[in-house]
């Protein structure tokens, strides 16, 4: 029988901490060659401005595999509905019985996400962060700030939006969860004081344009073609780009934009690639370095793994 379960009972089955440690072992399975997943289908809506993403695949010698359907609607906030909706089908892999559907709502996406973010820090920032810099005040930059503290010790955190009423009800948020924040609408504020900034927005255009020596950036936001959240100068800048997926951020991500630039495409890097050790990641405090996060599949599948094995132990 198929078990569907809601977001209500999903958002309580996983141990962030133990996700992060996963998604490491996983972009590192990617990397290898451990897993099939084939490209991302893309849907993208103009008006109103949204996306869907249709992630799928397995991990070889695995018991299940997993679709997973994710939108994202910029303008939902105004009709007073969620920005993102999602759906995971965990499927058993030697009968292709469904065996669950996972109505997380996106939350899932969003979390494994944040986990992602969590695992580039650890790779790549600064060994000392005072100031982390959240650039975006929307769901996942929520989410990037809840998950960093599994990948980076920092002190405090400076958050940027356009937005002033985004801006407070983000530190209101937030600082209901435990966090101190403060805001800006300068981004030049955020260049002048992070050593770790991440990107978190929806752009079509550069937000950051230059960044400190020494400084790490993680780029969440260009999930689509179409997308822009760095100037295609900062990649060409740093010591080190690295991508969760070389293939998808030289489709849509911010590589796309700097190989137009110049940049080599195999300068490019898998996160993967570093957790095991066949590419090199920050050598000095004075490296700049770049993660382009375009979100994989096998991430999905092991958050959809991890929550359908938290719901069933009870």
């Amino acid at each position: 029988m198929t078990r569907i379960f809601h977001a209500s009972e999903i958002e309580s089955a996983i141990d962030p901490e133990a996700l992060v440690d996963a998604v490491a072992e996983a972009l590192a399975a990617y990397s290898t060659g451990a897993v099939t997943v084939p490209p991302v289908g893309l849907l993208h809506f103009e008006n109103p401005p949204g996306d869907v993403h249709i992630k799928y695949g397995y991990v070889h010698g695995g018991a299940t595999y997993v679709v997973k359907i994710a939108s994202g609607f910029y303008e939902n906030p105004g009709r007073e509905l969620p920005t993102n909706d999602g759906i995971m089908l965990v499927y058993d892999r030697e009968t292709g019985t469904l065996e669950a559907v996972l109505m997380d709502r996106g939350y899932l996406t969003e979390l494994r996400t944040g986990a992602a973010g969590a695992v580039a820090a650890r790779l790549l920032a600064p060994a000392e962060v005072e100031t982390v810099g959240i650039v975006g005040a929307g769901v996942q930059g929520r989410f990037q700030l809840r998950m960093l503290g599994y990948g980076v010790r920092f002190e405090k955190v400076l958050a940027w939006s356009r937005s002033d009423e985004r801006l407070d009800t983000y530190r209101r948020d937030m600082a209901a969860e435990g966090f101190h924040v403060a805001v800006t609408t300068d981004i030049d504020r955020i260049v002048d004081n992070c050593g770790l900034i991440v990107t978190a927005t929806p752009a079509t255009g550069p937000i950051l344009t230059r960044v400190r020596q020494g400084t790490h950036v993680t780029a969440l936001g260009s999930d689509n073609i179409g997308k822009q959240e760095l100037s295609p100068e900062l990649l060409l800048e740093a010591t080190v780009v690295a991508a969760d997926s070389r293939s998808q951020a030289l489709h849509h991500g911010e590589c796309v934009h700097a190989v137009a630039a110049g940049l080599a495409p195999e300068a490019v890097v898998e996160l993967g690639e570093l957790v095991v050790g066949s590419a090199i990641g920050r050598t000095s405090p004075d490296d700049i370095t770049v993660a382009d996060l375009t979100g994989v599949a096998v991430e999905d599948i092991v958050v959809a793994e991890m929550a359908l094995s938290g719901l069933t132990a009870r």
